[in-house]
């Protein structure tokens, strides 16, 4: 029999969009479906378009909240389905996309399914995703990298029953954080990837990845030096504060485990990441802060064999690095 799936859509005044999105969801015709539409007090059309749908609906709310996070919480703790996850009210999934999802989480060991999407805009398509970052040989990667694309995973119930519920405190990486937790809870054997694309991620000008794209950076530095602080890796939480001149505002993380070189490997994986961003926009100041701060002896060798060359570039003169960083993509 197919799982039940539960998806939870978190909503505020966006009816220009929320009909494409409802309709996508159920017009999948996904015989084990259980919608619910979590929206924080709208005051534009939202309502009565899903006032429309409602009788197809199996729950829905509108009154004020404290959020995007806190309304993915108050739709994670009503479902009961086996599979859960979250579509924004501007996004849409593909036809089918829930009877495939259904039909992978037959398999016992499938906990996670990582699909793709089409990002698109108001010309049409932009891109196709990679897909969610999963290197099966290196978890501690994974982790650091922590690039999830949450609107195509899909994730066992059972899974966000045992980490906890999306952390409030974060407006903009709370999908990043709780796929870190839940990498520590699991074999990555058991995540399941496929190149199908299983939804529309639409760019606009409100939505969070346009109109304030500098602070998903910010707070999953902050993040990633909460982490570091609790653990008391202080010399990774002092380079990410120095570095990138994080405000005094404190982010708590979730994250609880018992696996303490995991988090250092992770962290130092982040490190590597944030290296290789800020040399590719030619901050070169913070990447030989950075660099002084990652252990290589803990990177892959593939990746330690990237880090030494390059830190080799570092060494070229100005006009060349810039030069070579135009024409050579990472």
């Amino acid at each position: 029999m197919l799982p039940k799936i539960s998806i939870v859509t978190p909503s505020f005044n966006q009816g220009q969009f929320i009909e494409q999105t409802i309709d996508s969801v159920l017009s999948q015709n996904y015989s084990q479906l259980e919608y619910l539409i979590i929206d924080g007090g709208s005051t534009d059309n939202t309502i009565n378009i899903i006032k429309k749908y409602s009788k197809h609906i199996t729950y829905w709310i509108s009154e004020p909240d404290r959020g995007q996070s806190n309304a993915i919480n108050k739709g994670l703790a009503l479902s009961t389905g086996d599979v859960f996850n979250w579509l924004n009210s501007d996004d849409y999934y593909e036809p089918d996309t829930l009877a495939f999802v259904g039909e992978q989480f037959l398999q016992k060991e499938c906990l996670i399914l990582c699909g793709k999407s089409r990002i698109f805009d108001e010309t049409g398509t932009r891109y196709f995703s990679s897909g969610t970052d999963v290197y099966k040989d290196n978890l501690a990667k994974t982790i650091g990298w922590a690039r999830i694309d949450q609107p195509e995973t899909f994730i066992r119930k059972n899974i966000l029953d045992n980490v906890g519920p999306v952390n409030e405190q974060l407006n903009y990486v709370m999908d990043k954080e709780l796929w870190m937790r839940i990498l520590f809870q699991i074999n990555l054997n058991n995540v399941h990837t496929s190149d199908k694309v299983l939804a529309h991620f639409r760019l606009h000008k409100q939505s969070k990845t346009i109109a304030t794209s500098e602070k998903f950076e910010q707070e999953m530095d902050s993040l990633c030096h909460a982490i570091a602080s609790h653990y008391s890796f202080d010399t990774i939480a002092e380079s990410l504060k120095k570095t990138f001149n994080l405000p005094d505002k404190k982010v708590t993380s979730l994250l609880h485990t018992t696996n303490p070189d995991l988090v250092c490997n992770a962290l130092n994986y982040y490190l590597f990441k944030r290296f290789l961003e800020v040399y590719t926009v030619n901050n070169y100041k913070a990447a030989k802060q950075l660099a002084l701060r990652i252990h290589a002896s803990l990177l892959s060798r593939e990746d330690q064999d990237y880090f030494a060359n390059v830190k080799k570039r570092m060494q070229m003169p100005l006009l060349l690095k810039k030069i070579y960083n135009k024409f050579k993509s990472f």
